[in-house]
């Protein structure tokens, strides 16, 4: 593996921590405190700007570590959490993405922008709040009137210059040669940290080069041999070292370990002081028969010279001696009993995490393509052997039928296997949602809030790559035009924070995805006269409230006063309708004046396959989806109704549904057939309501592998796509909306017959 290709994982593991960084600090932001949710958020900053250390990403860990250093501040309690700080660190988030899109594919970020938000979270750190001027000029240092000192040194300018704390008050006391600061490090490792290929003695081996230090190795916790667990950690390390480099060059040692280990840095002033503090009763030496403490190994070096120096304070009672000795064995011996159940129970956890976590692999998409081709190609041969079968063999019950039966049934079990693997959680996409949220509120200074649901909800993953265009186009229609600015919010008696809720659910066989607004809804008196001025629609129109909403979506159409960053250019909801359509589904609008509106969004779950009716029209083949259909009727006569010249209805239980000859719509034949020789198909589609589409007969329901017409011949009005069936011959996968709307007057093109493509 090449340097490229590990650069590559980065990168990809960074839209993983990315991901996780924006979604934590989300759920703070809805109030979460848990402080595995912080230390989510602190792991992903951290471990971001540790890959990008070792690729020499400057710009990246310098902006990476301010934010890690702020985050810092939050774990420790050091700084709260509220809305104003979490507002700064979302923008954070937003710019630490931009520097990782920029590291990998090239290309500039806003410095202003950036530098403003360094300046912002080193105030924050400093326990400063956030103000509006706070990213136009940097605030005046204030380290000096800190109580206590920043967890990690902070630059102060861009040359990435860090401030020492160091007292005078130690001058002229007992201190070390050449008055180097002194700190006491205690290493624990994990379980972890050696199943990942790590060793404790080469960090240790990089820890002696930043000063003189003195180690002592505990083996207290090592258990007897029938006890010992080959891949348990059982030593620790107490070490003692001189280095001018600082508190934060001694956690770098350990920075790619430290999720796996327990580690303890704090100057000897401040963990002599908590020594005296601990609980512990105080040790005093005594004469006394150690030897029942060997099997302890609590204590296994024992200084001679030392031994001398506490003899001089063995003043004490004997009594009151030996009660305090054996109070001390028995406390000690019962804090190794709990130490060992508790580290044998903290062993087996983490052995079930890592065998849990291990069950995922990274898998390019190009072979999870060409698998899914090649399943396609089996479905494709499977069909092609049943017809072959069936055709020579009328008894249906020879052990060959059977067989079919068993292998058309693993067909189908492998081919929605394949599926569940390219089958994505919409998380992704509704979390990119979230920054477009931010931005365009703060450009339109209104105040929003974005909710969203069924993140979880799977759909395959070609659908997602398609799916972020139109929801940012609905996102910004939403926020820009839907939500009304907090005045007019509270002038209605509303809420001043407006909301946007985002969700997404399975039904029927397909994904709903709705947006829904609490805003003003659309003003449809507005709609339609911007429409009449435009030249869209006569000004004679006589149109439905879902007429009227449906018109947002013609191309050139806005209701914006003047053009701007945002809108105005009427080309959004277009994209919308067309990005949506392309991928074989519908979008339908529900709004209530004063209420808000819902743009409700369905698609299939899958390019790949289909479920559908095969029919007959005209001596044409055609595949209907299954997912338009509500149901099927043999028309009698006295239920077929003239309309007008050309039109005909149905009734259907005390209500009429108009009538539409598909082969006459396609241009299959000149005249229409008489409809009490077919079959109607009763479906449903996106504007146009119930249509009975009538053909000639129903061959059977079958699944079929979807092959796009476009890519192999061209686009045919009416026509969504095309498949292969089990004779070999070519069926076309009928675009029921289209027909639907060429029943309604919206014509195909004339020119195109469909007679030579079938």
């Amino acid at each position: 593996m090449d340097m490229n290709e590990i650069k590559e994982i980065f990168f990809q593991e960074c839209e993983e921590q990315l991901a996780e960084l924006e979604s934590g600090l989300l759920k703070m932001n809805d109030g979460d405190r848990d402080p595995e949710t912080v230390n989510a958020v602190f792991r992903a900053v951290h471990s971001i700007k540790g890959g990008a250390g070792a690729f020499g990403l400057d710009d990246l860990v310098a902006f990476a570590h301010v934010f890690e250093t702020t985050l810092d501040c939050v774990r420790s309690n050091k700084l709260e959490p509220n809305q104003d700080v979490l507002k700064v660190m979302l923008k954070s988030a937003d710019v630490l993405a931009d520097l990782t899109n920029v590291a990998r594919d090239g290309g500039s970020v806003d410095e202003s922008r950036s530098r403003g938000l360094v300046r912002e979270l080193e105030a924050l750190a400093n326990g400063e709040m956030p103000s509006p001027s706070a990213s136009a000029e940097a605030p005046a240092p204030k380290a000096a009137a800190k109580a206590a000192p920043a967890p990690t040194p902070k630059p102060t300018d861009d040359s990435g210059f860090q401030p020492v704390p160091f007292s005078f008050d130690d001058f002229g006391g007992e201190g070390d040669a050449g008055g180097m600061p002194s700190y006491e490090v205690i290493f624990k490792p994990r379980y972890e940290l050696y199943s990942k290929g790590n060793d404790a003695t080469l960090l240790l081996r990089d820890l002696s080069r930043l000063g003189e230090m003195t180690i002592y190795c505990n083996t207290g916790d090592l258990p007897g041999l029938e006890e010992l667990d080959p891949e348990g950690a059982y030593f620790f390390w107490n070490v003692t070292i001189k280095t001018d480099k600082g508190e934060d060059a001694i956690r770098t040692v350990f920075e790619f370990a430290e999720w796996d280990c327990e580690l303890t840095v704090k100057p000897v002033e401040e963990a002599r002081a908590d020594a005296t503090s601990n609980d512990e009763l105080p040790m005093v030496p005594v004469p006394f028969d150690l030897s029942i403490l060997d099997e302890t190994g609590a204590t296994e070096e024992i200084s001679l010279s030392d031994a001398r120096a506490e003899e001089t304070n063995a003043a004490v009672a004997a009594a009151e001696t030996a009660s305090n000795v054996t109070q001390l064995v028995a406390a000690r011996v019962e804090k190794k009993e709990s130490a060992a159940a508790a580290a044998a129970a903290a062993s087996a956890a983490a052995q079930n995490n890592a065998a849990g976590a291990g069950q995922t692999i990274r898998v390019d998409l190009d072979r999870v393509d060409r698998l899914i081709n090649l399943v396609g190609e089996l479905v494709i041969n499977q069909a092609m052997l049943s017809q072959s079968v069936i055709e020579n063999d009328t008894t249906g019950t020879s052990s060959i039928n059977m067989g079919l039966e068993e292998l058309q049934q693993l067909t189908r079990e492998i081919q929605d296997s394949v599926m569940a693997i390219r089958a994505q959680p919409v998380k992704p996409v509704f979390q990119r949602m979230s920054r477009i949220v931010r931005e365009i509120a703060d450009m339109t200074g209104k105040s929003i809030r974005l909710i969203t649901e069924g993140e979880n909800t799977e759909v395959d993953k070609t659908v997602i790559d398609k799916l972020a265009e139109p929801l940012t186009h609905m996102i910004r229609n939403a926020v820009d035009h839907g939500i009304e600015t907090p005045e007019k919010r509270a002038a209605a008696g509303k809420n001043t924070e407006g909301t946007v809720r985002l969700t997404a659910k399975h039904r029927s066989g397909r994904i709903l995805i709705e947006l829904a607004d609490d805003g003003a809804g659309i003003n449809r008196e507005k709609v339609r006269q911007k429409a009449i001025d435009n030249d869209l629609i006569p000004a004679d129109s006589n149109l439905s409230d879902e007429e009227i909403d449906n018109l947002i979506f013609l191309p050139g159409f806005s209701t914006a006063d003047k053009i701007s960053d945002i809108s105005g250019r009427g080309v959004g909801m277009d994209v919308v309708k067309r990005s949506i359509q392309a991928l074989g589904g519908r979008i339908n609008i529900t709004s209530k004046p004063g209420h808000g509106s819902v743009f409700t969004m369905s698609l299939p779950l899958t390019l790949a396959v289909l479920d559908g009716m095969v029919v007959t029209v005209a001596g044409q083949t055609l595949v209907v989806p299954l997912t338009a259909i509500v149901e099927t009727l043999q028309p009698e006569a006295a239920a077929i109704h003239s309309f007008g010249a050309n039109h005909r209805l149905i009734s259907i239980r005390n209500s009429f549904c108009p009538l539409v000859d598909v082969g006459r719509i396609l241009n299959f034949r000149a005249t229409q057939a008489n409809p009490v020789e077919g079959v109607a198909l009763l479906v449903e589609s996106e504007g146009g309501g119930q249509r009975a589409l009538m053909v000639d007969a129903i061959q059977g329901q079958r699944q079929v592998v979807i092959k796009s017409l476009e890519a192999n011949y061209t686009h045919v009005p009416g026509i969504a796509a095309a498949t292969i069936l089990g004779d070999g011959r070519v069926a076309l996968i009928l675009d029921v909306d289209a027909v639907v709307g060429a029943s309604r007057g919206q014509s195909l093109k004339a020119e195109m017959s469909l007679a030579a493509v079938g």
